[in-house]
C-alpha cells in the first residue's frame, strides 16, 4: 500500500515537484542560460561579429567607432533585458501567482527579487574573471540589477493596469 507522504504545508511530495517544475525550473534554466552567455561564447568580440556586419550593410556610411558605440549600447541593452526576465521568473517562483489574484503586491517580494538578481549579476562577473575572453565589470552588474528593477517596476505597473481593469469590471 503506498502512502501519500505530506509534509508540514499539507503538500504532497508530488505538489512539491509540480510546483518546482512550473515555477523555479524556469528560473534555473534562465540562469543556464545567462550562464553559458558568459562564456567566450558571449564575449564582444562574438556578438560584434554578428552585430557590426549587420550594421555596416544597414548603414554603410557609419564609422567604424560609431559601429562599436551601437554593438555596445545593444549588448547593455541585452544585459538589461535578459536581468529583466530573470526578475519576472524569480518573481513567478516566489510569488507563485494565480488567475484572479487576489494578494496585493508585495515590495517586499520585489526586494527580495532584485536582491536575488543583484547576487547572480555578481556571481556571473565572477565567473568571468575565469574566463580568458571576458573581463569582469562593476558597471555589468550595476546594469544587470538596474535591469531586474526595471523588470519590477514593468510587472507593477502591469499588476495596477490588471486590478484597475478587473475593478471596472466589477
Amino acid at each position: 500500500m503506498t502512502q501519500n507522504i505530506r509534509s508540514h504545508d499539507g503538500s504532497s511530495g508530488r505538489d512539491r515537484i509540480e510546483s518546482f517544475l512550473r515555477y523555479w525550473l524556469p528560473v534555473l534554466v534562465w540562469m543556464c542560460l545567462i550562464f553559458t552567455a558568459s562564456t567566450g561564447a558571449g564575449s564582444f568580440h562574438n556578438s560584434s561579429r554578428i552585430l557590426g556586419p549587420f550594421l555596416d550593410w544597414l548603414f554603410p556610411a557609419m564609422s567604424q567607432d560609431d559601429v562599436s558605440h551601437i554593438v555596445f549600447l545593444i549588448r547593455k541593452c541585452a544585459h538589461m533585458t535578459e536581468y529583466a526576465m530573470l526578475a519576472f521568473l524569480l518573481w513567478r517562483a516566489i510569488r507563485k501567482p494565480v488567475r484572479n489574484d487576489p494578494r496585493p503586491w508585495s515590495w517586499r517580494q520585489a526586494l527580495v527579487v532584485v536582491l536575488l538578481v543583484f547576487l547572480y549579476a555578481a556571481s556571473d562577473e565572477f565567473h568571468q574573471r575565469f574566463v580568458p575572453t571576458r573581463d569582469p565589470s562593476i558597471r555589468d552588474v550595476i546594469i544587470d540589477t538596474c535591469g531586474g528593477t526595471l523588470g519590477m517596476l514593468a510587472l507593477w505597473v502591469f499588476w495596477k493596469i490588471q486590478r484597475y481593469a478587473s475593478s471596472n469590471d466589477n
